[in-house]
């Protein structure tokens, strides 16, 4: 399966349109990791932690895409954004969406 930001896989056009696919997770972080986050905040240099949730939250909403587009018979996605949103204030949302196509 190919997954790309881009309208288009080179050299393969685009032969279906299956439809739109998404993949949201939503992420608790939990208070210590804050506690550390604060003291980076204080003391400057990058959170390792929030990082680490962010890539994880990220592959997890790239994968639940993935797995409605297989379900849809899809060789590729297309078009893919990445979104990331604050949830009532102690959580994140990251969302990952695009259109699922089968190519020539």
């Amino acid at each position: 399966m190919i997954l790309t930001t881009t309208n288009g896989v080179e050299g393969r056009p685009v032969q279906q349109y299956l439809g739109i696919v998404a993949g949201e997770v939503i992420l608790g972080v939990n208070v210590f990791k804050d506690i550390a986050a604060g003291f980076r905040n204080i003391v400057g240099g990058r959170s390792g932690k929030y990082e680490e949730e962010l890539r994880k939250g990220r592959d997890g909403a790239l994968a639940e895409m993935l797995q409605y587009a297989q379900q849809l018979g899809a060789d590729a996605v297309i078009g893919i954004k990445i979104d990331y949103e604050t949830v009532g204030g102690q959580m994140l949302m990251i969302t990952a969406s695009g259109t699922a196509v089968k190519l020539a």
